[in-house]
C-alpha cells in the first residue's frame, strides 16, 4: 500500500484526484491510502437531503458522490482516504465500513478511550458523541473516500447541519476528551492500526 500525506489540501482537488485514480487504476495498480486536512467545507453524500443544511453561511457545500448524508470537514479533522481494490482483497463495502471503524476504535482505546459502534448509523462514537464519520464510494470493485477523524478542530460548524442526517447529532473531537495527540502522531497510529488489520 502506497501512503500519501497530502497535508491541508482543497476538497474538490482532493474529490477529483481519488475519482481519477479509481476510474484509471489498472487491475495491478497498488492501494494507496491518502491522509490529509481540508479547508472548512461541507460535503454532502450522493443522497444527501437539502433540509440537513440548516444554516450553512459563508461555508460552502460540496456535492460529493460518497454515501452518507452531510458532514463538515475542516483543519484539525485527519482525513484519510482509501484507495482500496475491494476486489482483489476480498473485501466488500460492509467489511471495509467494519475495517475503518475498528482501526479507529484500537487507535482510540490506545488512549484509555471506550468507543463504539452504532448499526444504525456508520461511524465511531465515545460517550453519546460522534468523533469518526464515514462514506465510500465503489467503482469498477475499487473504493474511494473513507473516514474523518475529529483530532483537534473548530466543532461549531456541525451545529449548521444535521451531522450525518441525524438531528441533534453530538459531535467531539480528541481534544475535548483530553487527548492530546498531535496531528501527526494521530496519523502514524491510524496507519499502524490500519495496517495490523489487513
Amino acid at each position: 500500500m502506497i501512503i500519501k500525506d497530502l497535508g491541508l489540501i482543497d476538497y474538490a482537488l482532493a474529490f477529483r484526484a481519488m475519482k481519477d485514480f479509481t476510474l484509471s487504476r489498472k487491475t495491478e495498480a497498488e492501494d494507496e491510502l491518502w491522509l490529509c486536512e481540508h479547508p472548512p467545507v461541507f460535503s454532502q453524500g450522493s443522497n444527501g437531503k437539502e433540509e440537513h443544511l440548516l444554516n450553512t453561511g459563508s461555508i460552502p457545500v460540496f456535492r460529493s458522490d460518497r454515501g452518507g448524508q452531510v458532514t463538515y470537514h475542516g483543519p484539525g479533522q485527519l482525513i484519510a482516504y482509501t484507495l482500496f481494490d475491494l476486489k482483489r482483497s476480498d473485501l466488500g463495502v460492509k467489511k471495509m465500513v467494519m475495517l475503518l471503524e475498528q482501526t479507529v476504535i484500537s487507535l482510540l482505546a490506545m488512549q484509555g478511550l471506550l468507543a463504539y459502534t452504532d448499526p444504525e448509523a456508520p461511524g465511531v462514537y465515545v460517550e453519546g458523541s460522534k468523533i469518526a464519520s464515514l462514506g465510500l464510494r465503489v467503482k469498477r470493485g475499487c473504493c474511494y473516500h473513507g473516514i474523518s477523524l475529529n483530532v483537534d478542530m473548530d466543532l461549531s460548524p456541525f451545529l449548521s447541519i444535521n451531522p450525518c442526517g441525524i438531528e441533534g447529532m453530538k459531535m467531539i473531537d480528541l481534544k475535548g476528551l483530553r487527548c492530546d495527540l498531535t496531528m501527526i502522531e494521530v496519523k502514524q497510529q491510524f496507519v499502524n492500526e490500519l495496517i495490523a488489520r489487513m
